[in-house]
């Protein structure tokens, strides 16, 4: 749905998780965006105020549901669209009534969906006028960061980036469930999970391809573990000595049969490991090319003496929500469908001054 913003535009929350509660607050923070809806998941949630499930402190005025119907009937100019896993169905039946999607819910290119529900929630985009947008840190953030570094060059050969991270902290979300943590090393089928649970950032292949104005012939992904050197205590996890407490999947991109892309994920719960591993605790980008550039990237609160574990955590949560969130007026202004970084113009955050 097409609009001129003449006004604020008109957002509904879709669940009120960890991501979605960052969401809720940088919505409300803002002139042009009004928040006039929200989905609850839990049935405990239903009635509600947003507010109070953001953790925001007051209430809003806007109280969740799960009448899918009654938050059409709003109106919205778009969905933020923040559950764990996607219901493509719903995304369908959201497009085809005109609401622009913007999603982290391991969306990018719609690869990872499956090439038949890709091309569902293309057409779906199309039918309604609406466009359906995916982004977050990584993939995503990191992507579009790589592709502004390169501006400087006068060719490129080959782009990596590199996600390197010692996530123990984070091991008990539910995302992490489908990574095995403490699985036995050379447990058949494990590597064929990794590839199925990091397959969005196949998308992330696709997506600089696409920036870069590059045809791929394939996309692949390989996998390596290490294992922990003894027993761990790992929130929520059970991870014993000899079992994965290590994952680097490399997803790379081939043009005319040579590897020109890599997005190479690498995360561990320990530092003790078997092999042992460097971790930045960074985002590392290298785009080799004429010339080449290098960008260490690392994202961190202000001030770490005064932050809360809980606090520390949030601040996951807040890269992962506002890549979508400072897109919102560009993506609804977009042309209808599945749209991308390439798409839009420069994404950008908003300046505050600060007395």
């Amino acid at each position: 749905m097409r609009t001129s913003q003449d006004r604020p535009l008109r957002v509904v929350q879709w669940t009120t998780g960890n991501v979605a509660r960052q969401a809720v607050q940088a919505v409300v923070e803002r002139a042009d965006l009004e928040l006039v809806g929200g989905y609850a998941f839990s049935a405990s949630k239903v009635g509600c105020d947003i507010g109070e499930l953001a953790g925001l402190g007051r209430d809003l005025g806007v109280t969740a549901t799960d009448d899918i119907e009654a938050l059409v009937a709003l109106n919205p100019d778009c969905v933020l669209y923040m559950p764990l896993h996607p219901d493509v169905e719903l995304l369908e039946r959201l497009l085809r009534a005109g609401i622009n999607v913007l999603t982290t819910a391991s969306f990018l290119t719609g690869r990872a969906y499956g090439e038949d529900a890709r091309t569902r929630l293309d057409a779906a985009a199309r039918a309604g006028d609406a466009s359906l947008f995916g982004s977050g840190v990584n993939p995503g953030f990191a992507d579009y960061l790589t592709v502004v570094a390169s501006s400087v060059c006068r060719e490129v050969n080959y782009v990596r980036i590199l996600e390197s991270f010692d996530i123990g902290t984070w091991a008990a979300d539910a995302n992490q469930d489908e990574l095995g943590w403490g699985r036995p090393a050379g447990d058949p089928g494990h590597a064929e999970d990794i590839v199925k649970a990091t397959a969005p950032f196949g998308d992330a292949v696709e997506a600089v391809a696409e920036l870069l104005h590059a045809e791929l012939d394939a996309i692949r992904c390989e996998v390596e573990f290490a294992h922990a050197t003894s027993d761990l205590e790992v929130p929520g996890r059970d991870v014993k000595q000899g079992s994965v407490a290590g994952i680097d999947a490399k997803w790379f991109g081939s043009c005319h049969g040579t590897d020109v892309i890599e997005v190479n994920v690498r995360w561990t719960i320990t530092p003790h490991l078997d092999p042992a591993w460097e971790i930045a605790m960074a985002y590392q980008i290298e785009v080799r090319g004429h010339p080449q550039v290098n960008v260490r990237a690392e994202v961190l609160p202000q001030d770490f003496t005064s932050l809360t574990l809980e606090e520390m955590l949030a601040i996951g949560s807040v890269i992962t929500a506002m890549p979508v969130v400072n897109a919102i007026p560009a993506v609804v202004a977009a042309r209808p469908g599945i749209v991308t970084y390439a798409d839009l113009p420069t994404q950008a955050s908003r300046l505050v001054v600060k007395s």
